[in-house]
Formats: structure tokens, C-alpha cells, sequence
């Protein structure tokens, strides 16, 4: 009787045992989703409860923490010349181990006053870890000991000069894969080995043109239109691509400020939406037709995003404006619901769960806020952090990871 009694518990608690280990890794750019989006336990409607767990002092960075079970992966600028990862226990910060290269990169007049430090957020497969550092060089690091098991000089290998911002997009890992936008192009590599598979949207650099220096968007994978691409943004175009050979499924060029297409594409329905800095947002429609596709511009609203990659949720997109404010749109029509008349800082990172959104601001403000297409509707605000948050809020199991150039702090959310 105990044991049947035994199996009834565990059969009722299995539905909330999945979603917790659904939760529990924070393992690539934007999530485990590559979309902002997670599940698990339900959020507060508030972030009264919010408890710094622990801190850790380290170097500056965008990059973003990746959070697993039992470590946290921490990617930064160490000095001037030299970058590293960090290993770190994710129940006291402890540090597990240290690998540290030589690696240094310089930046754009315009970009200068924002700093110099790693842009890219690593990917990791649960037992390899994969960086992409400042002078376009790809390291693959064992989890377990931070070994190196390989890297790949990209600017070396194929001859061609390291672009302005280094790796700035993040790299994307499929089964036995690994997609990089390095090189002026999009590469597909065996992630054990480093491989090349294929290279494709080959731009040879000219360094008088901004469109040919280097991605700044992080390539997707997704299902359109009935065909299974992966979606890549380069400075100067949407591209759909067949992730088995790199064949060019689509292309839509896209107009641009200093080549400045930085949102991760966003899928919506069978439709891609993008907002350049400067320029203005769009709706792309991708249809299929006797294995043949084509681009159609559903709409255009005047709202010009920028670096903040935005999140869909339902019919409509919340998208962090140039101007600093928050804009919904409706995606069915284009049309915008509201804009708020608040800042928000140069740049935010938005995780939703249902009809919440966590909004973390570059100066450290962190934004509970209900997604209500209807009106802007803030629930509570809480000052995460003293110094500026370039990188990606991450969360797992109500535990936020919030990274500013001081360093990483752990809150609870109970």
C-alpha cells in the first residue's frame, strides 16, 4: 500500500519535476529557446522577494552568463590583452576553474565610449563549452576542466582582416553541429572536431564597406513555410538557408545605418520580423511554391529599434526602441498599441514567461512588467545592479544571473 501510495505522489509531482528540469540550464544566447522565452515555476506578480544569493567580481563583458545545474559559465575582457572563462559553482560562486588566452580587439570611433570587451555569448551542449573572443577566434573548452579541445583563427584561416567588433554574434548549436557568423560569412562545423561542413553568404571584406565587417545578429533555426532553414541576418540582408548543405533558400535586402542589422531574428507565424537601427521595422513573409521561395514585405512601421533583440508573444512583438522607449505592435496588421513615454536605457534584455516579461536596462534596472497588448502595464521595478548590464539577463529554476561590469550577482526570486 505504501508503494502504490509512493508511485501516486511521484505520478502527480512528475508534470512539475519535468518543468523544473526543463528549467534548469540557461545554456546559449537568449535561452534555451534562443527567443527569450522560458517555462518552469510561475512568476510573482512582483520582485518584493528578490535576495542576493552571491556575487562575484570579474572582468568587463556583453557576454552573457550560461547557467547549467551545477556551474556558471562566465565569458569576459580580463586586461587589455588577454580574455577568459570562468567555471563558477552555481550554489556559493566558488571558482571551479580558469582558462585565460591572449586576445585583444579594438572598436569603432562610435562605438569607443562603450568599451572594447567580448560581445558574444558562449553555447554550450552540456559538456563542451564554445567562445568566440575579440579577433574572431572560435575556442571549444571541456566543461568539466576547462581544457581546450580546439579553436579556430577565423581572420588566419581564410586570409581576410579581423572585423571591427571581433565575434560579436553568438554561435548556435544543432545536434552534432555548430553554426558561426565569422568571416564575412555563415559557417556550419563539426562541433567535436571544428570542422568545416560548409561556408556560405561569403562577403570578402572591403574595409570602406560597413556591410562586409563582420555580423553582429546570432543566426537562428526554425521552421518556415513548411521547410526547416536556418535564418541569418548579415549587415546588409534576411537570409533563409538550408541548414544540410547552405543553399540559399531566400534573400531580402534590407537597408541599413552603418550596417547596423543587430536583432536575432524573430519568427511569427511564417514570417520574419526585423527592425534596423535608424530605419524602420518590418514584417517579412516567406512562401514556398514548387520548392521555390519568395520574400514578401507583409507591412513597415516607422519604429526603428536598435541593439535590443525583441520578444513575440501571441500576435504581437515588444520591441525596445532607438529612441530608448518600448513599442507594441500588432504583427496581423502592423500596427502600433503603444509606446511608453518612459526611458529605458541605451539597451535592455527581456525573458518572458506567459504574460510576464523581466526587462533588465543597461543601467542596471530590472522591469517586472505584464504583456498587455492593450496598455503598458509596469507590476514592479528593482535596481539589480550599481554598474551598467550589457549582458543578458539569464534565469533558471526563479534564480536571476544578472552580469554588470563589476561582476555577476545571483538573486532568488522565491
Amino acid at each position: 500500500m505504501k508503494v502504490a501510495r509512493l508511485l501516486l505522489i511521484l505520478l502527480m509531482l512528475s508534470p512539475v519535476l519535468d518543468s523544473l528540469i526543463a528549467e534548469e540550464s540557461w545554456d546559449a544566447w537568449r535561452g534555451p529557446n534562443r527567443d527569450g522565452s522560458i517555462t518552469g515555476l510561475e512568476w510573482q506578480d512582483n520582485l518584493k522577494s528578490l535576495t542576493p544569493k552571491w556575487q562575484y567580481p570579474a572582468g568587463k563583458t556583453y557576454s552573457s552568463p550560461i547557467i547549467t545545474p551545477d556551474r556558471v559559465f562566465d565569458f569576459s575582457t580580463i586586461d587589455d590583452n588577454t580574455v577568459g572563462v570562468r567555471a563558477l559553482s552555481r550554489q556559493d560562486g566558488k571558482v571551479l576553474w580558469e582558462t585565460t588566452w591572449e586576445s585583444s580587439g579594438e572598436v569603432p570611433f562610435f562605438a569607443r565610449r562603450n568599451g572594447a570587451w567580448v560581445r558574444s555569448t558562449p553555447a554550450w551542449d552540456g559538456k563542451t563549452l564554445y567562445a568566440g573572443d575579440m579577433q574572431e577566434v572560435l575556442v571549444a573548452l571541456d566543461g568539466a576542466s576547462g581544457e581546450e579541445r580546439w579553436r579556430i583563427d577565423f581572420p588566419a584561416t581564410y586570409n581576410l582582416p579581423r572585423p571591427d567588433f571581433g565575434f560579436s554574434s553568438s554561435p548556435l548549436i544543432d545536434g552534432e553541429f555548430l553554426y558561426v557568423q565569422a568571416v564575412n560569412s555563415i559557417l556550419k562545423l563539426e562541433k567535436n572536431s571544428g570542422k568545416l561542413i560548409w561556408r556560405a553568404l561569403e562577403n570578402e571584406a572591403n574595409l570602406a564597406d560597413m556591410a562586409s565587417r563582420g555580423a553582429f545578429s546570432s543566426p537562428v533555426l526554425t521552421e518556415i513555410a513548411g521547410k526547416r532553414q536556418l535564418l541569418v541576418l548579415t549587415r546588409s540582408s534576411m537570409n533563409g538557408l538550408d541548414p544540410q548543405d547552405g543553399t540559399v533558400l531566400w534573400s531580402q535586402a534590407l537597408p541599413s545605418f552603418r550596417g547596423c542589422h543587430i536583432l536575432t531574428p524573430i519568427v511569427y507565424k511564417n514570417s520574419v520580423f526585423t527592425s534596423p537601427l535608424r530605419e524602420r521595422s518590418y514584417l517579412l513573409e516567406i512562401q514556398q511554391e514548387n520548392e521555390q521561395f519568395s520574400v514578401n514585405e507583409l507591412w513597415t512601421n516607422k519604429a526603428s529599434g536598435y541593439m535590443s533583440s525583441p520578444i513575440i508573444v501571441g500576435d504581437y512583438v515588444y520591441l525596445h526602441l532607438g529612441n530608448k522607449r518600448l513599442e507594441c505592435i500588432d504583427l496581423r496588421t502592423g500596427e502600433t498599441r503603444w509606446r511608453t513615454s518612459e526611458t529605458y536605457g541605451d539597451y535592455v534584455s527581456m525573458i518572458w514567461q506567459d504574460d510576464k516579461m523581466l526587462m533588465l536596462s543597461h543601467d542596471g534596472r530590472l522591469s517586472l512588467i505584464r504583456l498587455n497588448p492593450e496598455k503598458f502595464e509596469l507590476l514592479d521595478t528593482f535596481q539589480a545592479a550599481k554598474s551598467q548590464t550589457w549582458a543578458y539577463l539569464g534565469i533558471s529554476n526563479q534564480e536571476l544571473y544578472v552580469r554588470s561590469l563589476e561582476g555577476l550577482t545571483v538573486y532568488n526570486w522565491q
